[in-house]
């Protein structure tokens, strides 16, 4: 059963941390490969289930021990059609991973059950196409119906919520918003933008919001913005009344471009300490901002120096 899917907790204030660049960190930090980026894949690899569990269990702990809420995520950002064909998938293939997904996760989230703070399983939805591409078009009712099917695999499953994670177009955003509706799902869209801080598109990350909430009468649980450094964004964020939607950022350690970043043979992990400054210094203008991790390139030591510089906490 879902704990929080009525109610999500993350709503009410309080610090809610997330695990960081997850694929980026098994590939370079520990040397596993991920076909196709796609992290459901390893679920069947009794090796590589241990190395997740332990990289979550990381975050955990963490969050226990600054007495954080979590938010954490399935593996299933590439377990739907679209990339069935790259995967040699069935659509059983990939229902089944949806849900061996959720199932290990919420055995994980089962272990830290002392944790003071909600730990909320989310079910993390990824955009049709490559999220970079800002060629690949779907309209809003096209995507409703498409994300509908993955959606209805999640429903049946633990998880309290779903998130849009890196989409980088607006009209599906609509269309999963829409869809996540329609099967009693609360939605989260986290949106990536380039260096300029706009949709690969070229929407304003203002305007791609706004036409989210316009379209769907402000029926998105929330905004984020993932896979994308603080310096290529935090200049678009104002005094609208669009930048209170946004209480989620999961920033790559990175300030490469996504082509730049596509072509990266070694990981950029960053700063981890002036990585926290930023999240910092974005904090200090929209204190309302309450979910927090990290994207490629990040780890562990990234969220952690995040978590300290935000609560003052040393250790």
């Amino acid at each position: 059963m879902s704990r929080y899917r009525e109610k999500l907790p993350q709503l009410s204030g309080g610090l809610f941390l997330a695990d960081a660049g997850f694929e980026t960190d098994l590939i370079f930090n520990h040397g596993i490969e991920i076909r196709e980026f796609a992290a459901h894949t390893l679920l069947p690899d009794p090796a590589a289930r241990t190395v997740m569990a332990d990289y979550f269990r990381g975050f955990l702990s963490l969050a226990r021990d600054l007495d954080a809420g979590f938010v954490l995520d399935s593996q299933t950002w590439k377990a739907h059609m679209h990339w069935a064909g790259d995967l040699g998938a069935s659509e059983q293939d990939l229902q089944l991973a949806n849900q061996e997904s959720v199932s290990f996760m919420a055995g994980i989230r089962d272990e830290f059950s002392k944790n003071r703070k909600p730990v909320v399983l989310n079910g993390i939805i990824g955009p049709t196409a490559d999220a970079y591409a800002p060629e690949d078009r779907i309209g809003a009712k096209k995507a409703e119906q498409y994300h509908r099917q993955q959606l209805g695999w999640l429903v049946e499953t633990e998880v309290d919520m779903v998130t849009g994670m890196t989409f980088p177009r607006a009209d599906e955003a609509v269309g999963l918003v829409r869809a996540a509706q329609s099967v009693g799902l609360p939605v989260a869209i986290s949106f990536t933008v380039e260096t300029d801080g706009c949709l690969p598109t070229g929407r304003p990350l203002g305007d791609a919001i706004q036409l989210v909430d316009d379209s769907t009468d402000g029926a998105a649980a929330y905004f984020m913005v993932n896979c994308a450094h603080p310096e290529h964004f935090s200049h678009v964020f104002d005094d609208a009344d669009w930048t209170r939607r946004v209480i989620g950022l999961r920033c790559n350690a990175s300030r490469l471009s996504h082509e730049e970043l596509d072509a990266c043979e070694v990981l950029d992990d960053g700063n981890p300490v002036e990585l926290a400054a930023q999240y910092r210094y974005l904090l200090q203008k929209m204190p309302w901002i309450n979910v927090l991790g990290g994207c490629c390139g990040s780890d562990l030591r990234h969220v952690t120096e995040i978590a300290r510089a935000i609560t003052n906490k040393e250790n």
